[in-house]
């Protein structure tokens, strides 16, 4: 029993420390990690009692609450066609399901939905040694528990995305069910308006992987893969797009081909997928909406602008960031080849004994086979664009890394002058600073005012 105890109180104690050391001492990179505002830790804070319930039941076409199973869902049903008109109206499109409780499991409804549509369990997708999720792959999801055929997108390792003339033949070829855009490693906008016709002709669905770049989406910044002929793009809301974690999947019912296969997603998501789609994270998710439709422009192009400025003064100083030919990189990450300073995980790991917090990453060269010592590390400028770093900022950071990733200084050394640069960004810009002054804008905008 004493045992017991002593585990319970070191759980308390890790958590307590980790909000410290992760969101006050350290300078977050990771890719894959979005920041709250204030008003959506608020919102989350304030509907506790929905982590509690349930809502199980079918939604109609346009995504709002048609059938539910449970009793006391009157307020329930009213948040969640809220949220899903929200994202309707910021990402311009007819359909939205926010039943997803993550970005894999939007990809699990996605590509189950649609192979029930064609009966095909072919699908085109960007190489996982490329980029692509393992959600994508045959060794992940897409292999493992759906049991598809993954044919691979040829893809250019000097402009570091697909290339659209070769894979416009493989999927002529395949004639798969589904073909796949979008991934965990994603510097440039997918060829999906090159590619969409050619997808339609071989009797594809398009699905388009944004759970990295829904952010810049929403801001108008990155590519637009609705209108280039998506039909249904997946998510989750916790990168770029800066809510509590979740997923969504979004598309436009413009024909009964579309309809036809909503209607297996639906059917996806529930019954055969989830129950409890957790319930608490919808309001806040609602709120990261209302803060990207007013600041989403603005926060998107300083992401990028940060990306594309830590890319040029680390090439700059020495270091090989992939995508040169391009600008470095047009989303919020970059990808750099740190073979001569030991691989990227040593490399990340130094750089996380000075606080300074990403990933190592796997390089299309790479041997795949040795996913332990990967050539490369991924960076990611969402957080640090959001706690209001500029280009200077991002500059100095950048010698931070370099002093680490060189040798120059001991990352102990380092620690404390990252921990300083983080606490002269206390502030979280571009949304807002509590729900009283969301609420105090919305009724000035309902007002006219």
């Amino acid at each position: 029993m004493e045992e017991f105890f002593k585990t319970a109180l070191e759980l308390i104690e890790a958590s307590e420390k980790h909000e410290v050391y992760r969101d006050a001492e350290c300078i977050n990179l990771i890719a894959s990690e979005g920041l709250k505002s204030p008003a959506v830790k608020e919102m989350l804070r304030l509907t506790m009692d929905l982590e509690s319930r349930y809502a199980e039941g079918e939604n109609d076409l346009m995504g709002h609450v048609k059938r539910r199973y449970y009793q006391g869902q009157k307020y329930i049903t009213v948040i969640e066609n809220c949220v899903t008109d929200l994202m309707r109206m910021l990402f311009r499109c007819s359909w939205v399901d926010i039943r997803l409780v993550s970005g894999t499991h939007a990809n699990l409804a996605v590509f189950k939905g649609l192979s029930l549509t064609t009966k095909s369990k072919k699908m085109v997708v960007t190489p996982l040694s490329a980029g692509a999720h393992i959600s994508h792959d045959y060794t992940g999801l897409a292999g493992m528990v759906l049991g598809l055929e993954n044919i691979e997108h040829a893809y250019s390792i000097r402009d570091m995305n697909i290339d659209p003339d070769k894979s416009a033949e493989i999927i002529r070829a395949a004639k798969p069910g589904i073909v796949t855009f979008g991934g965990s490693l994603f510097l440039f906008p997918h060829p999906v308006k090159e590619l969409r016709d050619v997808a339609y002709e071989a009797g594809a669905y398009v699905v388009y992987d944004a759970a990295h770049v829904l952010g810049l989406i929403a801001g108008g910044v990155f590519q637009d893969p609705l209108r280039e002929g998506a039909d249904f793009i997946t998510s989750s809301t916790h990168k770029t797009f800066p809510g509590p974690q979740g997923g969504v999947i979004l598309a436009d019912l413009r024909d009964e081909r579309i309809e036809k296969a909503i209607k297996n997603v639906q059917f996806a998501v529930f019954p055969l997928s989830t129950s409890n789609t957790h319930l608490g994270r919808l309001p806040a998710t609602g709120i990261a909406a209302l803060e990207l439709k007013i600041f989403g422009e603005m926060l998107a192009k300083q992401t990028v602008n940060n990306a594309q400025t830590a890319g040029q003064y680390l090439y700059e100083n020495g270091l090989k960031v992939l995508g040169e030919n391009q600008g470095f990189t047009m989303s919020h990450q970059l990808a750099v080849d740190v073979r001569d300073y030991g691989g990227g995980k040593r490399v990340a790991e130094e750089l996380e004994k000075a606080n300074i917090i990403l990933n190592r990453n796997l390089l299309p060269y790479d041997d795949q086979n040795n996913r332990e010592k990967p050539s490369g590390i991924r960076i990611g400028f969402q957080d640090v664009t959001r706690r209001g770093f500029a280009k200077d900022d991002i500059r100095y950071l950048c010698d931070l890394m370099l002093e680490v990733i060189r040798g120059k200084r001991k990352p102990d050394e380092v620690r404390e002058d990252v921990i300083a640069l983080r606490r002269e960004h206390g502030e979280i810009k571009y949304g807002f600073q509590s729900l009283q002054e969301a609420m105090e804008h919305l009724q000035r905008s309902v007002k006219g005012i």
